[in-house]
């Protein structure tokens, strides 16, 4: 375990579709999101933040891509792989990002527990069968993490999918019991759960509250943060 003195650490998974949304890479979220990270970091000095960084469609490109050329014959690790190499190429730019106060090394392999001391610490995917959402949750047990943001291209959890019943309703607040009665147990590669199923379990597990909020709207960030009422999915 770490021995640094910050007092509030808070995990961020980073929806790589927030990154990349569809082949090009969305720079002017990437401005708002730096801004936004250093002012909160400003505002706090006893504040850490863990980024755990997803593919985005660098993924599907690449998976879209093997498909046409060698068909459904594929391994689903190699699929996996392709997945994780894009979560990688995208750390590494939020690292390049936050270069002068980021941690110098990307946490992929989440058995070995870090020192790390700097404000902003970057992650990505680890192997084949894992999620970054199980990625980010494995970070808050090696560093005692209680809060997970979830941040992707949906506002909140529905009851059931809105793009199949139009009568989904939002949910603002769920016990994990019953968000998992949702999501089910299992992680498919792809799927497109508001948070992985294993790692609900995991997050359950250990204490871990999980926020689920729209990426590109800070000013309702903002309302998160600054303890004023917000659009958004608590969980825990």
């Amino acid at each position: 375990m770490t021995n640094n003195n910050y007092s509030e650490k808070i995990a961020i998974s980073l929806g790589g579709s927030l990154i990349v949304p569809n082949g090009g890479i969305d720079t002017a979220f990437l401005k708002r999101f730096n801004d936004f990270i250093r002012d909160k970091l400003a505002e706090k000095e006893n504040r850490q933040f863990f980024i755990v960084v997803g593919g985005g469609s660098t993924t599907r490109h690449y998976q879209k891509a093997v498909r046409e050329v060698v068909g459904d014959k594929l391994a689903s690790e190699d699929l996996d792989w392709l997945g994780i190499h894009a979560t990688r190429l995208n750390a590494h730019l939020i690292r390049t990002i936050f270069r002068d106060i980021a941690h110098s090394y990307i946490l992929k392999h989440y058995e070995i527990i870090r020192k790390v001391d700097e404000p902003v610490v970057i992650g990505s995917g680890w192997k084949p069968g894992w999620s970054t959402d199980y990625c980010v949750a494995m970070a808050c047990e090696d560093y005692n993490i209680k809060t997970i943001i979830n941040l992707s291209n949906i506002a909140q959890v529905y009851d059931k999918d809105p793009k199949k019943f139009q009568d989904a309703k939002p949910i603002n607040k769920i016990s994990w019991e019953d968000f998992r009665k949702l999501v089910g147990d299992k992680w498919i590669p792809g799927m497109h759960a508001p948070f992985d199923p294993v790692a609900s379990k995991n997050a359950q597990e250990l204490g871990v509250k999980v926020v689920v909020l729209k990426g590109d709207d800070f000013e309702n960030l903002e309302n998160y943060f600054n303890g004023k009422k917000f659009v958004g999915t608590v969980i825990e």
